[in-house]
C-alpha cells in the first residue's frame, strides 16, 4: 500500500512540472477580437478567468474586477505547459500613492494570446 502512494504521489508531481513556457503576447484592448472584447465587457465588474480560442490562436483572460482607484497593473509571472495542462500565474499590482488619489473606478485584466493547445488551463 505504501508502494501504491509513493506511486501516486510521483504521478502528481509529474503532472505540475513544467514540459515548456509557451510563447506570449499581451494584447491590447485595440488588438481583441470583437467576441472576446464583447464577453469581456460583459465580465469585467467581477473577478474573472476565462479562455477564448479561434481557429489560430488561445486567449488566456485574467480580470481582476472593479478597482476604485487607477494605477493597477499585472503582471504575467508564467505561463507554461505540463502534460495536461496549461498553467498561468500573474499577479495584481496595487497604484502608486499618486494614483489612489484619481477616485474613478477602474477594470484591470490582461488577455494573453498564445499558441493553440487542446489542454485546459489553470489559474494560479
Amino acid at each position: 500500500m505504501l508502494f501504491a502512494l509513493l506511486a501516486l504521489a510521483g504521478c502528481l508531481k509529474e503532472d505540475t512540472e513544467k514540459v515548456r513556457d509557451l510563447e506570449s503576447v499581451i494584447v491590447s484592448e485595440e488588438a481583441l477580437p470583437a467576441e472576446l472584447k464583447t464577453i469581456i465587457d460583459e465580465k469585467k465588474e467581477k473577478p474573472f478567468q476565462l479562455t477564448y480560442s479561434d481557429k489560430e490562436y488561445l486567449y488566456i483572460c485574467i480580470g481582476y474586477g472593479k478597482q476604485e482607484t487607477g494605477g493597477y497593473s499585472i503582471v504575467l509571472n508564467d505561463l507554461y505547459l505540463t502534460e495536461t495542462e496549461v498553467r498561468v500565474d500573474t499577479t495584481l499590482l496595487g497604484p502608486e500613492l499618486s494614483d489612489q488619489a484619481k477616485k474613478t473606478a477602474t477594470y484591470p485584466y490582461l488577455v494573453i494570446r498564445t499558441e493553440l493547445v487542446e489542454q485546459p488551463v489553470v489559474f494560479k
